[in-house]
Parts: structure tokens; sequence; C-alpha cells
């Protein structure tokens, strides 16, 4: 047999772990669910042609897939989605006459990115997205919808404090126009970088471009300028540059800071260096980072579209907003900020006097099981005491035993062991499935 070797960038969580990612997952969804979101799911696969050109760094993201005996003329080239916004555009074409506008879906699958792999950033992870789409027309009172569902959902779950960032695509596209700049997707894709490389190296790369130094320096003064507030647009007007797609930025960042902060005062950040690295945002855009945690970059992010779905007669604008819940749960579990309380499912071992009482602990099982307590029944009868010791291995609370005034179960963490009866008896709501301790 060949020798087995970790491919890197593909997580795989131990089971206490993947408690925890569960729980995550759980709570994300039926947060979604409560403000009307429906699952949908979509296939792996769409076209490359599909897939590439939605950003600089699209074309290198995409694993290819073809069938290992195809013919070279054989299927379209495919490739694996390396987010899950495109797919459900594409979605939204196919079954256009079967949607009721504006749609409202979440979806959570695994995704797939063909980058170096580094702390929190994987080659198949699992995102939980949520978009409203419209057909012709987008209100943009969306937008300030969406990071109020994240932060419902984040406050349900023990995570730190956290920051979502909010731009407008306009407010960096009009000033650098009114600067004069030509390339405005390159100038937008390098200040992108800003929080990974720093002023200096953004700096170098702008007059690389061919942006002369004062230029370069306008640039990141308007990416350094943030508020909680619609401060930020004197702020803007203070470098004295003009352009009307500035103003109309402006003006629509200013409406959904003010919106956002009559319903959850200090949620979003108006931070003018955020652009997002993929071409078909338009407008508004998204970034959350953990306070005190900035280094490790965005843990949610999204923004709206206004052209990525059309058939050339009707478009369908949207807005959407993705959790990266791998990144996530990685990070507090790497930190030791959050663990499972046990590391299985299983509540209660039914304990063996010998192997002729199985198919009567198999019965109990049942019982318990038929009320929603997650049980099993013991591998092999042996020593009570060896018994316990792989329950209090498994993380598994309690155990069932038979004895001579009927059956028994023990908390194995204290000790208390109490008659009982499978048709009654039921162990604590907290012991019953697993739950996520926050680590101080």
């Amino acid at each position: 047999m060949s020798k087995v070797t970790p491919l890197s960038g593909f997580p795989e969580f131990l089971p206490s772990d993947r408690i925890v990612e569960l729980q995550f997952l759980d709570t994300i969804r039926e947060t979604f669910e409560l403000h009307g979101f429906a699952s949908i799911e979509t296939r792996a696969v769409e076209p490359v042609e599909r897939l590439s050109n939605q950003g600089e760094d699209a074309d290198k993201e995409i694993y290819g897939v073809r069938r290992l005996a195809a013919g070279a003329d054989e299927d379209a080239a495919l490739g694996l989605h390396f987010d899950l916004t495109v797919p459900f555009a594409r979605y939204v074409l196919e079954h256009s006459g079967k949607l009721v506008f504006p749609f409202r879906r979440y979806q959570i699958q695994k995704v797939w990115r063909g980058e170096r792999p580094q702390e929190g950033r994987y080659r198949e992870f699992t995102q939980a997205d949520i978009d409203i789409i419209d057909s012709g027309e987008l209100p943009f009172h969306y937008e300030v919808e969406l990071p109020l569902v994240i932060a419902d959902a984040f406050r349900k779950l023990p995570i730190p404090p956290f920051r979502i960032q909010v731009n407008t695509r306009q407010i960096p596209e009009g000033f650098y126009r009114g600067l004069g700049i030509e390339d405005i997707t390159g100038a937008l894709r390098i200040v992108d970088k800003l929080d990974k490389i720093g002023p200096d190296k953004v700096t170098d790369l702008l007059t690389a471009a061919g942006l002369s130094a004062e230029t370069a320096k306008q640039v990141l003064r308007l990416a350094e300028i943030s508020s909680t507030d619609a401060s930020f647009a004197d702020q803007v007007r203070a470098l004295g540059v003009q352009h009307e797609i500035l103003d109309e930025g402006l003006e629509r960042l200013s409406q959904i800071m003010t919106a956002a902060n009559e319903h959850a005062p200090g949620l979003l950040v108006a931070d003018l260096k955020i652009a997002r690295g993929l071409d078909y945002y338009t407008g508004t855009v998204y970034e959350t980072q953990l306070i005190g945690d900035e280094g490790y970059g965005s843990i949610c992010s999204g923004g709206r579209y206004d052209s990525l779905a059309s058939d050339g007669k009707t478009t369908y604008p949207g807005v959407g907003i993705s959790i990266g819940v791998s990144r996530l749960v990685h990070r507090l579990i790497s930190k030791g900020l959050v663990k499972a309380s046990r590391s299985t499912p299983t509540a209660v071992l039914i304990a063996l006097n010998s192997e002729e009482d199985r198919a009567e602990a198999m019965r109990t099982a049942i019982q318990l099981r038929g009320r929603g307590i997650p049980v099993e029944v013991a591998p092999a009868a042996a020593k009570f005491g060896k018994q316990i010791k792989f329950a209090d291995r498994r993380g598994i609370p309690f155990v069932w035993f038979s004895t001579e005034n009927g059956p028994e179960v023990k908390d194995i963490r204290s000790g208390e062991q109490v008659p009982a009866d499978a048709a009654t008896w039921a162990p604590p709501a907290h012991d019953v499935r697993p739950s996520i301790e926050e680590i101080s």
C-alpha cells in the first residue's frame, strides 16, 4: 500500500470539531429561514467560460473537471464553482419562470479554489450565502437588510465581537475618475490588497501601473477614511475630488449608514478601502472582520451585482453576502476559543453484563432513541470499569446498567447513580446533545 499523506488545503475536522461546525451551520440555517430565505442547492460544476472573467484571480482559482476516459472532443470544459454567487445567477436564469421575485435564497455548500493554502484559506471549504435578487430593479433597502441578517446569526454564535465594513464601488470609481485614472478596475484590484500587503507596497503597485506619486497618495487618502455614521462623506469631499459617480456613491452609502444605524447603531462601518476583488460587484460591498483579529482577514463578505444574471432581455440585479463557515470555525478552534462539550452525539452508553444481554440492551436503546435520546450499546461485554472508561474517553456522560434491582443510570462525571426506566428517564436537556463551550 502507498503511504497516506495529507493534502494541504482540504480540511478534515476531528469529530469534536465537526460538532462545532455543524452547530454553527444549524444556527446559520435557522437564522436565514427566520428571515424568509428559501434553501436551494446548485450543481458543483459550471462551464469554465461562465466561471472565468469574474476578477483577476478567477482563472487560476478554478479547478477543472474532466472524466479520465473522456475523448478529446467530449463535453464542454467544466470547473468546480469557486463561489456560490456565479452558479446562483445561472440558476436564476435557468429557472426564472418558476421563481417569484424578489427571490430570497440561502445556499450552504462546498466551494473549491485552486489557490495557495494558508492559515484559514482552503482549497475546499463551506460557504453559507444569502442573496436577494429581483427582476429589472432591486431597491437599495435590501443592501441594509443583509448585514442585519448576518449580525442576527453572529450574535447567536460564540464568536468574538465583529465589525461589518461597507463601501460602494461608485465611491472609489468616481474618485479615481475625478483624478483622471483610466484603469479603474486595475486600481480597485490593487487597493483591495491594502490589508494584505500594506500601504507602501500598494503605493509601489499604483505607481508601477502609471499613476503619479501624488495621485497614488490621493488614492490612499480615500482608502484611509472610515466612520460609523455618514460623516465619511464630508471627509471625502474635503479631498477636493469631484465626479458625478462619486456623488452618487456618497449619497447611496450615506443612506445605507443612516438606515442601518436606525436598526443597529454601530453595526456597520463605512470603510472606503473595501473594494472586493471580483468584477461582478457593481455597488455596495461588504467585508466582516473579528475585532482584535483583523489580520486574519474577512470572515464574511459580499455585495451588489446588477448584471451578473441577464438573458439579454431581462436583467436580474441582486445583492448577497457570504459567511466563510470553514474559515470562521477553523479560526475559533485553532485559537482555543470554542470546543464541543463532547466528541460524540451519544448521551447514553448501555453497558453489558454479558453478550447474552445484548438483545435486551438493543431493546432499551430503541426505547430511549424513540424519545429522542442518542444511545449506543457497548461494543463488548467487559468489566464495568472498562466500559465506563470507554464512555469517558468518548465523552459520553451517562452509562446505563442492568442490576439486580433493575436498570440504573450513572452520571460518570458526578458519580451519581439512580434507578431508571427507559419509558420515562431522560438526561437533563443540556446533556441530550453536545453543545459548544466558550473557552475564556
